[in-house]
């Protein structure tokens, strides 16, 4: 049987708009923008539940750029600023 979340195209979620949803591939930290180290950013996604397999939901969008975006992962709400979503590979 194949998933068919493998059929679907690999996009960070950053770049995500409301009512995306999908499930977490992997993390990429490199060339996000972010003032953390690439180690760093990835061991805080990681802590605040952005792990494979994990499914997303966009909820929300701020009213200035876009940003943060409010996320839930499987059963909890996160606010997440977009450059440090776009470490996280969805599909």
């Amino acid at each position: 049987m194949t998933d068919t979340n493998d059929m679907r195209p690999h996009m960070p979620l950053g770049l995500a708009q409301r009512g995306y949803t999908g499930v977490i591939q992997h993390l990429s930290a490199g060339e996000t923008g972010s003032a953390l180290s690439d180690i760093e950013l990835e061991s805080r996604l990681i802590e605040l539940g952005f792990v494979e397999g994990a499914r997303v939901e966009v909820l929300h969008e701020g009213l200035v750029g876009r940003d943060p975006i409010a996320v839930r992962v499987d059963s909890i709400t996160i606010a997440v600023r977009r450059r440090e979503a776009m470490a996280v590979i969805v599909a």
